[in-house]
């Protein structure tokens, strides 16, 4: 009866520019003698329901018939809409079912409709590209020394030893050990990421902080010492860009360390932080109750105290003419990446945005956010992400959960499901920005997640000690492969969180932030990521081309992206079982990046975890032939 993701009843399909009309057709059957059908809007930004009443505009065949309506949102929001139908039957309400289609069953709600600011754009150059994620501390040692390094941090002597993650003698986990990964280790492994095909680095937090994750700020102004210089930054973003990379910096704003220049709860620094004095400049900062020992504090930890955003003062700091947003692009950073995004006000995301863009205005603007960032909701509120004033992209969690569940054993159908919720949610500007990662910083690694024990609710002790078998490791190399591909091949771009590409395992924190295993990589591993890298660099139709599935059940997955020049055909077999796909005729004419093309029969064969990749191209169109020049007669 209706098909959101079909442009034959919804025209056109995703997200739209507010103020662009929407064409909506059902079909019905006639046996259901429908007098009467009509299309109900909400509009969430104002609660406001309306109604359009649909014309019949005539028949489908003998039996079914077509009704129609426009529908033209004002301005920038989510809609939710359904249909309903006057029959024999009574009125028949239709929501949304799986794969988009309309249903009659009670226990579906309606579909979504996400509108954008028509002048929303997001930054060229991300896209088609290929990103690199570095956990500073663990990359590469360039050896350099280092000045005005605090006495208090534990260095290891060997690079790649276990971190640490006991608790001291007061009980309390630190992350004090470092390994002394800085950035002219960085620089010096841009070779090795230019190999890899990546066009962008995203470095988690970079500013001076008392642990090795760097996500407790002590100053926003400086460079943390055990990683360099400011000119050291400056030196590498320079570096980079030669080389056709841009440099993304991690932004903490929703909290700030304890240990800090601003609250300095330790006293560590020679200044009034607002835990030492209410006459403090940083006072207005942080909400006490009552001052100096009752904070708000990010999740209960008291060594993170939570950040007042809209502080005027404190804005002015992030966002200001002179702020840190501004200073770090003028030194040579494309973009910031912002920690829990969801946790920061709309107030202060467009001040941001408006900040990024003032000082360089192809800078990204990443969030953090782990479900469905364009109907998300936070503290009672809906977010307005997408809408154009705030985020060009997010991390795409859901595209992970999509990945590592069916390379897991879950429902192929239901995973499909996930991936295409989120192209149909999502502006397309967005969309082909979408940072499609399998493993971060906040996750198990991805081959311990595809074939490690699942960990459950087994704590520190049993992941230090919990590795991959010899058989369990074969796996997970084969499985990583098509996970990998994935990344590669559906609409976004892929991120490599450092070390994935060398067959890096480990549960959570701090295991899943091990040293880099430079000459212990896994060299098929690395060497396919490349293969990707090549795959994706030859084939346009990945930069912004539609996806649309083409199979998904029995442990296998089939789509195809297309931007009508292109098509490229992806066909994954994460079952022990051997699996044929039947594919049109065209297919035979396709060119097999990976694996065998279709047989005699149009079947494409498929090996338990494997896959095969097919790129057809649209025929050239036909020149006309050159017409005479006109004669006197004919002038």
């Amino acid at each position: 009866m209706f098909n959101s993701r079909n442009p034959a009843y919804r025209n056109p399909t995703g997200a739209v520019p507010a103020k662009s009309p929407v064409h909506f057709r059902i079909n019905v059957s006639r046996d259901l003698k429908c007098s009467a059908a009509r299309l109900v809007v909400q509009d969430d930004n104002w609660g406001q329901t309306e109604n359009f009443g649909m014309f019949w505009c005539g028949m489908d065949g003998e039996n079914h018939e077509w009704w129609e309506c426009h529908f033209t949102p004002k301005a920038p929001g989510l809609y939710f809409y359904r249909f309903y139908i006057d029959t024999w039957r009574g009125t028949l309400e239709l929501k949304k079912g799986f794969g988009g289609e309309g249903s009659t069953e009670a226990h579906n709600g309606p579909w979504q409709l996400t509108v954008y600011d028509p002048s929303f754009d997001t930054p060229h150059w991300m896209t088609g590209g290929i990103m690199y994620q570095i956990f500073p501390d663990r990359f590469y040692n360039s050896g350099t020394p280092k000045a005005n390094v605090p006495q208090d941090r534990k260095l290891h002597e060997h690079w790649g030893e276990q971190p640490d993650w006991k608790p001291d003698e007061r009980g309390i986990i630190t992350n004090s050990d470092y390994f002394g990964g800085d950035l002219k280790g960085i620089e010096e492994k841009l070779p090795y990421l230019e190999s890899l095909g990546v066009t962008c680095i995203y470095l988690n937090p970079i500013f001076e902080a008392h642990s090795n994750h760097r996500y407790n700020t002590a100053d926003y102004s400086k460079i943390d010492p055990l990683l360099g210089t400011e000119a050291d930054f400056q030196h590498l973003c320079a570096a980079a860009k030669k080389r056709g990379m841009h440099v993304i910096v991690d932004g903490v704003f929703n909290h700030t360390g304890s240990d800090s220049i601003y609250f300095n709860r330790e006293k560590r620094y020679p200044v009034e932080g607002a835990y030492n004095s209410q006459q403090s400049p940083y006072s207005s900062w942080y909400n006490f109750h009552p001052w100096p020992n009752q904070y708000d504090c990010w999740w209960n930890f008291d060594t993170l105290p939570d950040v007042n955003e809209c502080a005027p003062s404190y804005n002015d700091y992030i966002n200001g003419t002179h702020g840190i947003i501004r200073k770090w692009l003028a030194l040579g950073a494309d973009g910031w990446r912002l920690d829990v995004a969801d946790e920061l006000p709309d107030e202060f995301l467009e001040n941001l945005r408006d900040a990024a863009k003032a000082e360089k205005p192809d800078a990204v603007i990443l969030g953090e956010v782990w479900e469905d960032a364009s109907n998300k909701e936070a503290y009672g509120q809906r977010r307005k992400y997408f809408q154009g004033h705030q985020l060009d992209s997010v991390m795409n969690y859901p595209f992970r959960n999509a990945i590592l569940g069916f390379l897991t054993g879950a429902d192929a159908a239901n995973m499909m499901e996930i991936i295409m919720n989120i192209v149909e949610n999502y502006p397309p500007q967005v969309l082909r920005l979408l940072m499609n990662h399998i493993g971060t910083h906040d996750t198990e690694r991805a081959i311990t997640v595809l074939a490690g024990e699942p960990m459950g609710n087994h704590g520190r002790d049993w992941q230090s000690s919990t590795h991959l078998s010899r058989e369990r490791r074969q796996k997970g190399l084969r499985l990583m492969r098509l996970a990998a591909l994935m990344q590669y091949t559906l609409p976004g771009v892929p991120c490599i969180y450092y070390g994935d590409e060398a067959g890096l395992e480990g549960y959570r924190d701090p295991f899943n932030r091990g040293c880099y295993p430079w000459g212990h990589e896994n060299e098929g591993l690395v060497e396919w990521y490349r293969r990707l890298a090549r795959l994706r660099k030859s084939c346009p139709c990945l930069n912004e081309g539609i996806i649309y599935p083409l199979m998904a059940g029995d442990h296998c997955m089939a789509y195809i992206r297309d931007d009508g020049e292109q098509r490229l055909l992806v066909a994954i077999n994460a079952g022990e079982q051997d699996h044929c796909i039947y594919l049109p005729p065209e297919w035979h004419d396709a060119e097999a990046l990976i694996g065998k093309l279709p047989d005699e029969r149009s079947a494409l064969f498929l090996p338990p975890l494997d896959c095969v990749v097919l790129k057809w191209s649209y025929p050239a169109p036909k020149e006309k032939p050159a017409q005479p020049a006109p004669g006197p007669k004919d002038l």
